[in-house]
């Protein structure tokens, strides 16, 4: 069967529609979507190889030939009908070609709407330092990153840099001036890209990941030459990226670089998305450290590591500072999240039911994050499908929500059952009456 342009653009609505955050599309098998972190079959025909190549050839045309991909894997982004954009990895798994596709929202969304704390729009107020948002693949990073970037588009004028690969929220034009370099399409390479960013008069400097010891460099030596640098780490918590940070770094010189890092970091901010109480989609749930000369020394001394989440928790509604435990909580008293999920992603565990004693207070405003669908900025070839046998059995019946719709429109078109036709109807019933004498 030749390849159906119509019914993929259809299958990229529908996933939009039902609020989907990603696409699976796998030889032999019906489209998968993610939808509230769960694996949703649709319901459908099953998904045909040479369907996989054509549509990803008509996305990143001579970079696919005979169905081989450079590298087997091949990142890409690409803009939908001016509704959303996609990021997308095609790669090959039992012989065949695969694609992720992950849905970003065409409009960048703010620091307020997704609820996220205000102190975030402070970090980025920083005249210069390193700032990095961290969390697993799917927590939501990006996302956030957009959200602080798009409070200095509409606060400050200012050059900001980001070097991406492959770009995925396109800011509209506001006071800032906003330069995207993806790599691939605007420069050979993430490290050459990352090389003359310093060169390119930048105020603020995004870097889509610290992957390496030459990128975390880079972004140390913007920081230290006045630049505010953000950027994304695969991290879970602050000890941790530190930790990670580091290792980048020979031994010879590692302590060097926890000085480097003490004295440029303004904050990290770890998160992870939960899903809420009322199943109305997922909740953020974040760590925020703002450095100060406490954290410098944890930083500085690995033998004082485990006293950073201590002064992470003093500094609760002081600084903006908070701990996971302290947000969880924050969340269950309001509702928002149910015990068993707070103790399931406190790093507390049981014990967290402890601090239940406590009364805490802050300035996070949970919110869910449906509206604008799930962020994230992670490489989507991590996010490789699962086996069918552990998606849901739930499935999204594709042709019966069109057929739906379809019928919705027809009755739209239909005359309506105007006051001059109901007046010529109560007539009528009235001359009957006479005629039959029981008026």
């Amino acid at each position: 069967m030749a390849f159906d342009e119509t019914r993929y653009r259809k299958l990229l609505s529908f996933a939009i529609k039902n609020k989907a955050s990603d696409i699976h599309l796998r030889a032999g098998e019906p489209p998968v979507f993610r939808i509230k972190n769960d694996l949703v079959a649709v319901k459908m025909e099953a998904v045909q190889a040479q369907d996989i190549q054509e549509f990803v050839r008509s996305i990143i045309g001579d970079k696919l030939k005979d169905g081989v991909i450079d590298n087997q894997e091949q990142d890409f982004s690409f803009d939908f009908a001016g509704i959303a954009r996609f990021r997308g990895n095609a790669f090959r798994q039992d012989g065949n070609l695969a694609v992720v596709l992950r849905i970003i929202p065409h409009r960048v969304p703010s620091v307020d709407e997704l609820g996220l704390p205000s102190i975030l729009k402070k970090i980025v107020e920083n005249e210069r330092g390193l700032a990095l948002v961290t969390g697993a693949t799917g927590s939501g990073k990006s996302t956030t990153l957009a959200a602080m970037i798009e409070h200095l588009n509409e606060t400050r004028a200012i050059h900001i840099v980001t070097v991406e690969d492959p770009v995925e929220f396109v800011h509209s034009k506001r006071k800032a001036q906003i330069t995207r370099r993806e790599v691939g399409r605007d420069t050979l390479t993430f490290a050459s890209a990352l090389r003359a960013v310093l060169r390119q008069d930048p105020d603020v400097i995004l870097i889509g990941e610290l992957r390496d010891r030459e990128s975390i460099d880079i972004a140390l030596k913007a920081a230290e030459t006045g630049h505010l640098v953000l950027s994304t780490v695969h991290t879970t918590d602050a000890p941790k990226t530190i930790a990670k940070l580091v290792s980048m770094f020979p031994g010879e010189e590692q302590q060097a670089a926890r000085r480097r890092i003490a004295d440029n970091l303004v904050a990290t901010v770890g998160q992870r998305l939960l899903k809420r109480n009322d199943q109305q989609g997922l909740v953020c749930v974040q760590e925020i450290m703002i450095n100060n000369v406490s954290i410098q020394d944890c930083i500085i001394d690995d033998a004082k590591v485990s006293e950073m989440v201590k002064y992470i928790e003093n500094g609760f509604g002081l600084n903006g500072s908070q701990s996971f435990d302290q947000h969880l909580l924050q969340l269950y008293k309001a509702g928002v999240i149910s015990l068993e999920t707070a103790k399931e992603n406190s790093p507390s565990g049981d014990d967290f039911e402890k601090a239940l004693v406590y009364d805490d207070s802050g300035d996070a405003n949970p919110q869910d994050w449906t509206s604008v669908g799930r962020p994230d900025a992670e490489p989507a070839q991590e996010a490789t499908p699962t086996p069918s046998a552990t998606v849901s059995r739930v499935e999204l019946d594709m042709k019966a929500t069109e057929a739906a719709e379809a019928a919705k429109a027809r009755l739209a078109r239909k005359p309506k059952f105007t006051e001059q036709k109901a007046g010529f109807v109560a007539d009528g019933f009235a001359r009957l009456k006479k005629l039959a004498g029981t008026e």
